[in-house]
């Protein structure tokens, strides 16, 4: 058993499986008590049995750890809430959050459904949401404790994924706001785009050319628990972490602007803007036409 997080407790939603899991054995190696929770559904959401939170439970303490399972679905305020009360009944406190938990449910835009919308946004953003809002409470009281929200590099746009991709990018803002408005009670709150080997992963539609294990993330998300990074004062922030490599994306601002001597009309606008304030070319939208390119050509685009 570690000290990183000696005398914390920490609550991982989605901590059956995959990354999830392994952050809530990573916390409990380092001496944090930890609430297990996972709802255990399939990849899609469905299906849920909670017998993965107690296996991960029984793993915990047999390595000499402290753990409980809470199977509840945190897409619902009474699950959130129920996560951060078996933190405070069990151990007495609640030091971090870390809101794993998600599902997948993949189709073009055009073509889907209500279905396929609402229970991949509820799972991943309102999910964090349930906890963050919790959890942030009990740390204003004690004044401090942090947040980690899981968000992905498709906050950028997907192809097939606007469901999946809408909530990261709203997970983002979540974990800005919260930085911003809990700061003063010392709470931190920052979020991680992991790019590991997971089922979630396994179904990415595009080869992943910088891709890590689940371990690499939980020793990031232990990190950003720790005394250590909160004298940085880190937060606010959205770090990547696959394999070797850790990376942070830039903080939204402005890139250029202009103005108009009296009012814009339409005209105006579609001569003045092209040469001005331009845009901002989309990354994944140019390897996209490059891979189309490449297709037509019969060539192998560079990855």
């Amino acid at each position: 058993m570690g000290n990183f997080l000696a005398g914390r407790t920490v609550a991982v939603t989605g901590a059956g499986r995959g990354i999830g899991r392994a952050v809530a054995l990573a916390c409990a190696a380092e001496g944090a008590k930890v609430v297990v929770n996972d709802h255990g559904v399939s990849v899609d959401g469905r299906e849920p049995a909670s017998e993965v939170a107690e296996a991960v439970v029984k793993e915990i303490e047999a390595a000499g750890g402290e753990a409980v399972a809470v199977g509840d679905d945190i897409s619902t305020m009474e699950g959130g809430q129920r996560v951060v009360d078996t933190a405070l009944a069990r151990f007495g406190r609640l030091d971090g959050a870390v809101c794993v938990a998600g599902i997948l449910r993949e189709r073009m835009l055009f073509n889907m459904t209500e279905d396929e919308w609402d229970p991949v946004v509820a799972t991943h953003l309102k999910g964090t949401f349930t906890v963050f809002r919790a959890a942030s409470a009990v740390m204003r009281e004690q004044g401090g404790g942090t947040l980690i929200g899981f968000t992905s590099g498709n906050h950028q746009g997907s192809v097939a994924q606007a469901n999946y991709s809408a909530a990261k990018g709203g997970v983002i803002s979540l974990v800005r706001s919260a930085a911003l408005g809990l700061h003063k009670y010392g709470v931190t709150a920052n979020a991680v785009a992991p790019v590991a080997r997971t089922r979630m992963s396994a179904g990415v539609p595009m080869e992943l050319k910088e891709i890590g294990e689940p371990a690499d993330v939980a020793a990031l998300v232990v990190y950003l628990l720790s005394e250590r990074a909160r004298a940085e004062d880190i937060t606010g922030q959205v770090y990547t972490i696959a394999g070797p490599k850790i990376a942070v994306w830039a903080q939204p601002r402005e890139l250029r602007a202009a103005y108009a001597d009296g009012a814009w009309t339409p005209e105006r606008i579609a001569d003045f803007l092209p040469g001005t304030v331009g845009t901002d070319p989309m990354p994944m939208l140019a390897r996209l036409e490059a891979m189309a390119k490449a297709a037509a050509s019969g060539d192998r685009p560079n990855r």
